[in-house]
This record gives structure tokens, C-alpha cells and sequence, in this order.
């Protein structure tokens, strides 16, 4: 045997059949010229990431272990001014305290947002676990709870920005207007940086002095310029997605400029300490490592999120986005309108994980959600989202949310399995393939 046909027959061992390798195979033919602009973008934010280490000389010491008090942890702080290069910024805030996205959004707000201030939402509703957050819904320590309001402008029905709206809806008030650059648990595109940088312009021309805050969850290294570029004042997301690089075991960023950085530092340690205290536990080398393999690891979640739109808005499917986009997170969503398509889904992708293959997911009721959401995630980091992984809330219009894999041939494993699952429970007939 060659080492296609090699290949192929550890397919079959890991049970996917013929009719849904020869259906993938064909795929791929069609998609693969689409892959080498996506490697263009990978090479170029790699040499992005090597320049910022380098400027800043990074060397094994700032792999060392600082405790305590973290007062001379050298590697913290030389990470924090790598960030900064890498995304253009005066300032930024990496560290292992901050528990996940929706912390050093908390922080990058609550850090900047005074008592009888204003924020916006301009690219409709936020993320589910912000609306407890912002106090959408009640919750004990919301923004709303210490006198913060909030507004909101929804997106065009085209998905972009509704700049009429935005006008209106800015006072004397605001002090902070917030986008969500990819699209959360909505079947809406995602945001491109040009987009969210004609936003920024806007509502600076309104008044230069409104902070603007991109959630950047999702879209690191997507492009080669991020939201910061386009004068975004603060950058925000998680390092259990693109720029952990799979490696990070916790964490989260906020890039921006220096006043709001050190607002968010204050409050995510104490005031008069912020950025000087906050140990870095050991967790430097993965941190420093994770953003290294970043570009090429957001590259393979990419690939594996163009071969899904292509394999599933064949078979009849609404796809978000759609087969041919351009694309600008590593998220694609697939419509199925159905609940038992999303469960399938899911037990599909982590039958091709590594780590609980095992094992079968469920939907249950997650702190933060106002809806069972089922989760399929076999990763190495617990809840990481650049490794393969797929979820979704278990309400209409039923729609799953596949992002990630470490390579582009875990994402495709993934892909194959999850339509394999919908053919074996009937939901895709083979006919079709």
C-alpha cells in the first residue's frame, strides 16, 4: 500500500467509513488552493511574534519560576512587552490569574467603568456569560449592581455596523463602547478588523475621549493587523485560544493603551499594587511557547473551519460562515435545526479527540447560560478552545459551534468523525455523500 491508501485504512480502524472518506476527499480537492493564503497569513504573524521576542531578548530566564508577591518576576513582565509589540500596543496584561475570556473582559470593563458611567454594546448582544457581567441578567456583583448602564445597538440585517444607531444611541454618558468581534453563540458573520476599525473611527469622530474595547476572543492571527492596529484602546481575550497556542494551561490578555491597561491591573490584583504583584507560577515557558506556535496553530483551526463549511453546506446546510468567505475568527457554525444534529455533532468530535474519547458528551445546565449547552472538547487544557472542540446551546434555531484543532489533520479527523456520526444516526443519508 502507498501511504494514502496507509492513511486511509487507519480511517477505517478509527471507523469512518468509505462513502464519508471518498465525499471529504473531494472536498479537499475543491478547497486546498484557498489553504496557501492562509499559510501566507500564518508566516507572516510568525515572523511578527519571532521580531517581538527578539526586540525584547528573550532568554531562559524568563522561563524561570517566580511565587510570592511576584515583585521581580522578569519573565512576566517581558511577556507583558512582547503583547504589547505583537499587538501594537502602549501597554498589556498577561497573566495566569486571569481564569478565562470572560474574566479579562470583567476586568478590561469593571477596570475602566465608574459609578453612573454609560457602555455600549455596538455589535448587538454580547456573549451569554457577559450578560450576567453587565447585569443583562441579575446577577450578585454585575456592572449594573455598582451603577453602570448599559445600551445596546444590534448589527444592519447585513451584519454590519448600524452607524445611524450608534450616533444615536452615544451620550454624554458613555465612557466605553464595546464590539464582539466574533459572533458568539449567533448565527451572524464575523466582524472583519477593517469593519471594527471604521467603527472605532466612527465613534471617535462622535468623541475622542469614549474608550473602545474589541473582545478579540477567537480572532488573534487571523489577519495579519488586529483591532489594536485600527485604534481599538483595549484588546481582549483568553490564552486557552489563539494566542495560547494549545500550550497555555490558563490565563488571559488585555492589550491597549497604558492608562487602560493599568486601570484593569488595578482591579484584577488591588489598587495602588496592580501590574507589580501577580506571580507568574512557573507558567512563563508555556506562555511564551504557546504564542510562538500561535500563528501556525490558528492556521490549522482555519483550514478545519473552511474544510467544515465546505462539507456540511454541501450535504444542504446553512453555514456561518459560509463555503466560500472570507474568513475572520476560527469559529464556523453549522445549522441543523434540530437538537439531535448538534448532539451528534459533538459526539463526533470528541470521538476524534485524544484525550476522553472515550467518553460521550451531554447538554447540561452551565453556570453562566440560560439554556442547556452541550460541549465536546477531549483536550489536553481543560476548556481550551483552540484545541479541537465543538458546543452549543440546545435552543433554536439549533445551530453547533466547531472551532480549533492543534493541526490541520486533527481538524479534518474531527470533521470526518462528526459526519460520520450524523450518517450513523440517520440525520445524513449516504445517498448524499
Amino acid at each position: 500500500m502507498n501511504i494514502k491508501e496507509q492513511t486511509n485504512a487507519i480511517y477505517n480502524e478509527l471507523q469512518i467509513s468509505d462513502e464519508v472518506l471518498r465525499y471529504c476527499e473531494k472536498i479537499l480537492d475543491d478547497i486546498k488552493p484557498r489553504f496557501a493564503h492562509i499559510d501566507n497569513v500564518a508566516e507572516y504573524n510568525q515572523m511578527k511574534v519571532i521580531k517581538a521576542m527578539q526586540k525584547n531578548k528573550v532568554s531562559d530566564m524568563h522561563f524561570e519560576q517566580a511565587t510570592g508577591y511576584g515583585y521581580t518576576d522578569i519573565g512576566r513582565d517581558t511577556l507583558e512587552s512582547v503583547y504589547a509589540d505583537v499587538f501594537h500596543t502602549e501597554d498589556a496584561l498577561v497573566r495566569p490569574q486571569i481564569t478565562c475570556g470572560t474574566h479579562a473582559l470583567t476586568i478590561a470593563l469593571s477596570g475602566n467603568l465608574r459609578p453612573g458611567d454609560e457602555m455600549i454594546y455596538i455589535s448587538g448582544k454580547p456573549y451569554d456569560t457577559l450578560e450576567e457581567v453587565i447585569g443583562i441578567r441579575p446577577s450578585k456583583g454585575s456592572l449594573a449592581e455598582y451603577g453602570v448602564t448599559y445600551g445596546q445597538v444590534d448589527l444592519s440585517e447585513d451584519g454590519t455596523f448600524d452607524f445611524e444607531g450608534i450616533k444615536n444611541a452615544i451620550s454624554d454618558k458613555t465612557r466605553l463602547v464595546a464590539i464582539q468581534r466574533s459572533k458568539g453563540y449567533a448565527t451572524r458573520p464575523t466582524l472583519s478588523v477593517a469593519q471594527i476599525g471604521e467603527a472605532v473611527k466612527f465613534v471617535k469622530s462622535i468623541r475622542s475621549d469614549i474608550i473602545v474595547m474589541v473582545d478579540n476572543c477567537y480572532g488573534e492571527f487571523v489577519d495579519t493587523i488586529e483591532p489594536s492596529d485600527l485604534g481599538a484602546d483595549m484588546v481582549v481575550g483568553s490564552l486557552i485560544k489563539n494566542p495560547g497556542g494549545g500550550l497555555a494551561p490558563i490565563g488571559g490578555y488585555i492589550a491597549g493603551i497604558r492608562e487602560c491597561v493599568e486601570n484593569a491591573a488595578f482591579r484584577l490584583t488591588t489598587p495602588g499594587l496592580g501590574k507589580e504583584v501577580g506571580a507568574s507560577l512557573g507558567v512563563n515557558r508555556s506562555f511564551f511557547q504557546g504564542l510562538f506556535l500561535a500563528p501556525t496553530v490558528t492556521a490549522g483551526a482555519l483550514k478545519g473551519a473552511i474544510f467544515a463549511a465546505n462539507v456540511y453546506e454541501k450535504l444542504g446546510f446553512k453555514v456561518v460562515p459560509d463555503s466560500k468567505e472570507e474568513r475572520h475568527d476560527i469559529i464556523q457554525a453549522v445549522e441543523f435545526g434540530i437538537p439531535e444534529g448538534v448532539v451528534e455533532f459533538c459526539k463526533g468530535i470528541q470521538a476524534a479527540a485524544p484525550v476522553d474519547s472515550h467518553v460521550e458528551p451531554e447538554p447540561w445546565a452551565m453556570p453562566g447560560y440560560d439554556a442547556d449547552v452541550i460541549m465536546a472538547a477531549g483536550a489536553f487544557i481543560s476548556g481550551s478552545s483552540i484545541e479541537l472542540s465543538a458546543d452549543g446551546p440546545m435552543k433554536p434555531p439549533y445551530a453547533v459551534y466547531f472551532q480549533g484543532g492543534l493541526t490541520w489533520y486533527h481538524a479534518k479527523l474531527g470533521i470526518m468523525k462528526s459526519l460520520q456520526k450524523l450518517v450513523d444516526a440517520g440525520i445524513v443519508k449516504t445517498s448524499k455523500l
